[in-house]
């Protein structure tokens, strides 16, 4: 039993400050509420899942996690990350990227592989641009770099569950040139007997798009609806990022784009060829948007390509 009632706002050696009066068990990398602290919130927090080799670290990320109303399971290295994902079904992962043997990267592959809808955290002590983008590339859906606050982490834990959309009923599968896109499932196979899963934030594009067949979308209500943030004052190509990525993977390429149409200075849209399928969202997606549609349009709203 780690008692953090004695002293308000304890810092331990991972440097995470915990409130006072939080009373947090650790057993076999299983933490448990103190009875006090459930009763006062009956409701429990989303399952999380700590994949990070060092104890410190591991030890205050369980703490805050805890106290913040959290189940947690922690382990020490990507295999048992893998396999407590299997058993345990979390609901969001904290995944370091040095780990002994297989690597955070590695771990981020096989989980979005296995578990394509799972909100992943990264977390680093890199702080290096091309670190930060491979883990976003390879389908991270926010990072935390080291040394970094209880708070910070928990606002950024929060702000990727709040996001997270629920499998939704409106939007279940796309039919695309050269394949299929399962939107609840995220994957996307294609005819050629090829198969990739969807981030959240992938599938994210497409279901906004979805819903708003024949019309432009522009790069800061994309940040609106599928990231949660707010635009205002921020410069980022995070975006585009994920429109190119997800257009490999849909084999859609980007100067002749069939699937998500890039409208001159009005946004992105779904190409007239899709079909979307599912509740009374059915129909195909074109329609008459203003201006010209194509892959080499000029800028989006928000300053897109």
């Amino acid at each position: 039993m780690i008692d953090r009632s004695a002293r308000a706002g304890r810092e331990g050696a991972s440097g995470f400050s915990v409130p006072a009066g939080a009373v947090v068990a650790h057993h076999g990398g299983r933490p448990a509420r103190s009875p006090v602290t459930a009763k006062e919130n009956p409701v429990p927090a989303p399952r999380v899942l700590v994949v990070e080799d060092d104890p410190a670290i591991r030890q205050g990320l369980v703490d805050a996690l805890t106290y913040a109303g959290h189940e947690v399971e922690a382990v020490g290295d990507g295999e048992a990350g893998l396999a407590s994902a299997a058993a345990r079904r979390p609901e969001l992962v904290l995944l370091d990227l040095m780990l002994p043997g297989m690597d955070g990267l590695a771990v981020l592959t096989s989980l979005r592989r296995d578990h394509p809808g799972l909100p992943v955290i990264m977390v680093t002590a890199r702080g290096a641009e091309d670190d930060r983008v491979r883990g976003l590339v390879s389908g991270a859906d926010d990072y935390v770099v080291k040394p970094f606050s209880a708070r910070e982490l928990l606002a950024r834990v929060a702000a990727v569950l709040r996001r997270a959309p629920e499998p939704s009923p409106d939007v279940e599968n796309l039919r695309v040139p050269g394949g299929v896109v399962q939107i609840v499932r995220r994957r996307v196979k294609l005819d050629d007997g090829t198969s990739h899963a969807l981030t959240e934030r992938e599938a994210g594009i497409l279901t906004c798009l979805a819903r708003h067949p024949g019309e432009p979308i522009g790069r800061d209500r994309l940040l609106r609806e599928v990231w949660g943030l707010d635009p205002d004052g921020l410069h980022t190509r995070t975006v585009d990022m994920h429109v190119a990525r997800l257009r490999e993977k849909l084999g859609d390429d980007p100067a002749d784009a069939r699937v998500v149409v890039t409208v001159r200075a009005r946004g992105y849209m779904l190409g007239e060829d899709v079909q979307v399928q599912g509740g009374d969202a059915g129909g195909t997606a074109g329609g008459t948007a203003g201006g010209t549609a194509g892959g080499t349009a000029g800028p989006l709203p928000g300053g897109a390509p």
